[in-house]
């Protein structure tokens, strides 16, 4: 299973560095000698090897790839998908694991299609169709198709 990590953004320098804005929580998935899927316009399906980065700023990072040594490659690259293949026994929750299921709340009631992930400070925010936020930290389960969540009383309400 491939998971998206980050989009690759304008070159750095002449040596074919490359801002990677991230939407991992996890930055050691880009880390060292890291297989890189990339789908986009330059490699459709091509593969590379992550070279070591250094941060930038927040969750942005100067990345290298093996075979990428000009600028002129770098901006070869530029709005690449980076995609990674999920560690095993990795855990946690997964965006594509989210969207699409039906959210259900500690009394039984469904809520809505879960449509989107928000990304807030606090926490993430599940996104419904009918625009309401449910904070991330309240999932209780995932399966079969439901998102099930314990929250506040008035959650739903406001």
């Amino acid at each position: 299973m491939l998971l998206e990590i980050g989009r690759v953004g304008r070159p750095h320098g002449l040596r074919g560095e490359v801002v990677v804005h991230l939407v991992t929580n996890k930055q050691g998935r880009l880390g060292a000698g890291t297989e890189v899927f990339c789908n986009g316009r330059a490699r459709r399906g091509g593969r590379s090897q992550a070279l070591p980065g250094r941060a930038q700023a927040r969750a942005s990072w100067l990345v290298a790839f093996a075979g990428f040594e000009t600028r002129e490659q770098a901006e070869a690259i530029a709005g690449t998908v980076l995609l990674v293949e999920a560690g095993a026994g990795e855990d946690g929750l997964w965006v594509h694991e989210l969207v699409g299921k039906t959210l259900r709340d500690q009394e039984g009631t469904d809520r809505g299609a879960v449509v989107a992930l928000q990304a807030n400070p606090a926490s993430d925010l599940l996104v419904l169709e009918d625009g309401t936020l449910v904070p991330l930290r309240f999932v209780t389960a995932v399966g079969d198709g439901v998102v099930n969540v314990t929250v506040p009383a008035g959650l739903f309400e406001l």
